[in-house]
């Protein structure tokens, strides 16, 4: 809406008008924590595509090769509009940065629920808590228009109801999902004290191109096409939610495009199935018989996980696109070409 006036001298009207022009082309920018791995550097390419600026921020941590991390930002270093940054979360100076901000997507996260236990756990705690905890402290002088927290269904649990509903009981059935809670406890709280613009949104089972390769459909294909035997932890009932990676970034830009602040919003793609159906399906779509090692069930694995996404889709707008098969087929297709690279070098 024009901010014009009747009765305004035309000198007047025109410096209005060259300053609403220069407003409306303005770039904003967007910081995007875990810019190297698997969501956050997709999430930055389709950002910089629709005309933002990026700094993304990444410190490499040990979990997997860093040189799986540097493929992915291989699409975005040397872009215009995009700046990367190599630091540590818990060390570095961030009001600064923070103050050149329009929008902060925080994706980086100490990954990986089996992981979680044992002497590994303080990783989790700097790298979950106290990194979001610095970070949030660090928005308190700037003026975000908003605080993207990447969560993770992991803080359900077991869920009595299924579908899940953001509002069921939150009782983490690991470590990894106890630190994700406990940061989103604090985008809630910096949300309600001191009115910053916070948004959770809660993913489930993410896959596709670029996916870690501690993750289990990684893994299922990578051993399938090089017909070795894949892992299968428990008897292959347990069910997933899983969701595309398209349709992750999707949910994630509507959730920082919203007007909606102070909401947590579950995330998840409408294809629900067991992990045997998900061996059958990769089976056809590779043309290879899966050769099973079957394993003993692992310490934090959830029975079933199935996202109620309503809310997302009544508040945010969100729907789910990418069904199973086509997901699947697209991931096999990189990771084929992926071991191809390999293979050539």
């Amino acid at each position: 809406m024009s901010t014009f006036q009747l009765g305004q001298p035309k000198r007047a009207q025109s410096a209005l008008f060259e300053l609403e022009k220069k407003e409306s082309v303005m770039v904003q920018k967007c910081l995007v924590t875990g810019v190297a791995g698997f969501i956050g550097s997709h999430l930055a390419e389709r950002l910089l595509a629709e005309g933002y600026e990026i700094v993304g921020l990444d410190c490499f941590t040990d979990f997997y090769p860093r040189a799986i991390k540097e493929a992915n930002l291989q699409s975005l270093r040397g872009r215009p509009g995009f700046r990367f940054i190599e630091d540590d979360l818990c060390t570095m100076d961030l009001a600064s940065l923070l103050r050149e901000m329009d929008y902060v997507l925080h994706e980086a996260a100490q990954a990986g629920v089996r992981s979680s236990w044992g002497s590994e756990f303080m990783a989790y705690v700097n790298n979950n808590i106290v990194a979001t905890q610095r970070l949030l402290e660090a928005s308190r002088g700037s003026n975000l228009r908003k605080f993207v927290f990447a969560s993770s269904a992991s803080v359900y649990s077991n869920a009595a109801t299924l579908p899940t509903r953001e509002d069921a009981p939150l009782r983490p059935y690991s470590p990894y999902g106890v630190t994700k809670l406990a940061a989103e406890n604090l985008c809630h709280l910096y949300h309600d004290n001191l009115g910053l613009p916070t948004i959770v949104l809660r993913y489930f089972s993410v896959y596709g191109p670029r996916q870690r390769p501690d993750m289990a459909l990684h893994r299922f294909i990578e051993r399938m096409l090089q017909e070795k035997p894949l892992p299968l932890f428990g008897d292959g009932t347990q069910t997933r939610n899983f969701t595309y990676i398209s349709d992750v970034v999707e949910a994630t830009v509507l959730a920082m495009r919203s007007p909606v602040t102070g909401r947590t919003f579950n995330t998840g793609g409408g294809s629900r199935a067991t992990i045997n159906q998900v061996i059958a399906l990769l089976e056809e779509i590779i043309g290879k018989r899966a050769i099973i090692d079957q394993q003993n069930k692992q310490h934090g694995d959830a029975s079933h996980t199935w996202a109620d996404t309503t809310a997302a889709e009544e508040v945010l707008g969100f729907k789910a696109h990418v069904g199973l098969r086509e997901g699947l087929a697209t991931e096999v297709n990189w990771l084929r070409q992926s071991l191809e690279r390999r293979k050539a070098v």
